[in-house]
């Protein structure tokens, strides 16, 4: 005669063990107490930000250009930054007035337009007239105001707006370095020797953003 088996329930045999529950539980407050922590931390460094940025020491255009969203700045989930674009923004990299401050030019004029006394980062975005077509494309996108102010506004607004000004900016940017490479052949200004290797590599990273 066979033994009738009982056959366990859907539901026992879906049960979790009560030690996996107490180990999911664990785990889900440990992961809730590292987010808050992780909180707390992103709120202090942008506290410190604030009040560093209250009394900056140099870059006092993209100081006031950033302070005013510095939070949609921090909390935006669109666009990079690229060395060229930090370049536009900062007004360090490829402007007369930048080489020529650090003897890498004579003066700090512009060579892509006659009528420019003074090369900077504002001129060659909004100003100079080499750089007619690659503006007209930037204004359509985020509007005729190419104040750094503005810009940065724009930028932290939308994907499509950094977007623009990325374009712009690596567009632009790399025919002016192009440009003054040949310069720096061509020309005996003693301040535009190349530079190479570890020189090079140290430039290149204290433009850079982190």
């Amino acid at each position: 005669m066979a033994y009738l088996v009982k056959k366990p329930s859907d539901n026992s045999a879906q049960q979790t063990p009560l030690w996996e529950k107490e180990r999911a539980r664990g785990s889900r407050l440990v992961q809730r107490q590292i987010a808050l922590r992780r909180e707390e931390l992103r709120l202090a460094l942008v506290a410190e930000w604030r009040q560093r940025l209250l009394r900056p020491t140099a870059g006092l255009a993209t100081v006031e250009a950033i302070r005013p969203v510095l939070d949609d700045w921090l909390g935006r989930r669109h666009g990079s930054l690229s060395f060229r674009v930090t370049q536009v923004l900062s007004g360090h990299g490829c402007f007369g007035k930048y080489l020529c401050r650090i003897d890498r030019e004579p003066d700090a004029r512009c060579h892509h337009c006659v009528h420019c006394g003074e090369d900077t980062a504002q001129h060659t975005l909004a100003e100079c007239v080499a750089w007619e077509e690659q503006r007209r494309v930037l204004i359509n996108e985020v509007g005729s105001d190419l104040s750094l102010p503005a810009v940065v506004r724009r930028m932290v607004g939308s994907a499509e707006s950094w977007d623009a000004v990325v374009s712009f900016c690596e567009d632009v940017m790399s025919q002016k370095e192009t440009a003054e490479r040949e310069r720096e052949i061509s020309t005996p200004f003693p301040g535009r020797r190349r530079r190479t290797g570890r020189r090079t590599r140290a430039d290149n990273a204290l433009f850079r953003p982190p």
